[in-house]
């Protein structure tokens, strides 16, 4: 029988650390006016999950703005759906992220400690 514990900690590892706190964010399709209701993610630097009841098909891009907690950086980001959890939320891919906006948010991975896994 497997170590239930073992199993859980190796099935959660992440390639790159995920950073839970931000603000002020806000969801668009991109080509739709309408914002899509979120619930706070979680951050990489190359992407996000979004909780989100909304359902997206992969390969949809998205405009997201946010707020970085700890170092008050706004970004603003295109980002691609790469997989969609119905019910739960959105995992994306940043595209076409500006260089200040990715120094940005390694800097706040940077600040934020150990990473979460």
């Amino acid at each position: 029988m497997k170590n239930r514990k073992t199993t859980t900690a190796s099935s959660n590892h992440r390639r790159y650390p995920r950073y839970q706190h931000l603000s002020q964010l806000s969801l668009t399709y991109e080509g739709h006016s309408e914002s899509v209701c979120i619930h706070p993610p979680d951050i990489s630097a190359k992407g996000m999950f979004i909780n989100t009841g909304a359902e997206f098909p992969e390969g949809s891009v998205l405009k997201l703005r946010f707020r970085l907690a700890r170092t008050g950086a706004r970004i603003a980001a295109r980002c691609e759906v790469r997989y969609c959890l119905a019910g739960v939320g959105l995992g994306v891919e940043f595209v076409d992220l500006p260089a200040e906006c990715a120094r940005a948010i390694e800097t706040e991975l940077g600040a934020s400690g150990p990473p979460t896994c």
